[in-house]
């Protein structure tokens, strides 16, 4: 830790907890509601929202990992829950053979497109209904601010053609 730290000011310090707790509170209670509504966690929700985006349905599991910005093995467990439960497929990858691809299937695709309104209609609201236009615009500028130096650390955009 360095010697000389910029401690938070009181501002600074209560602006911080606040988000930490409305995204945890958030984040909670859309995790709670996808698993009665879907029986779906946040994380699998993810995969087959990003799955059921691609051409195709189907996406390496090295850009999948990159695009949740979860670790390798994360992924790799939520994808066997998904695909044990018949709504993913994991294939060699139709274009080198080398890595493997995950495949939205079609009872994945109805579960999706069931869980996506109760989901939609949560975000909306405990975060959108609470905002105005200009609060909307203002938190895409803070996200972009915060995410971007990030993004630059985590290698995340990067495709990896690895197997998972």
């Amino acid at each position: 830790m360095p010697e000389d730290v910029a401690w938070l000011t009181d501002d600074e310090q209560r602006a911080w907890r606040a988000f930490l707790e409305a995204t945890q509170l958030l984040f909670h209670r859309l995790d709670r509601e996808l698993q009665q509504d879907a029986g779906l966690s946040q994380a699998e929700y993810e995969i087959l929202v990003r799955l059921s985006e691609m051409p195709g349905l189907s996406l390496r599991m090295g850009e999948l990992a990159n695009q949740t910005l979860f670790s390798r093995s994360r992924l790799s467990h939520a994808v066997a829950r998904l695909e044990a439960a018949g709504w993913v497929r994991r294939h060699s990858c139709v274009t080198d053979g080398r890595g493997t691809e995950a495949v939205l299937l079609d009872k994945g695709k109805a579960l999706l497109d069931k869980a996506a309104r109760a989901h939609v209609a949560a975000v909306r609201r405990y975060f959108f209904d609470q905002l105005s236009k200009s609060d909307v615009a203002r938190i895409e500028r803070i996200a972009d601010a915060v995410r971007e130096p990030l993004r630059d650390d985590s290698g995340a955009g990067r495709v990896v053609c690895e197997d998972v």
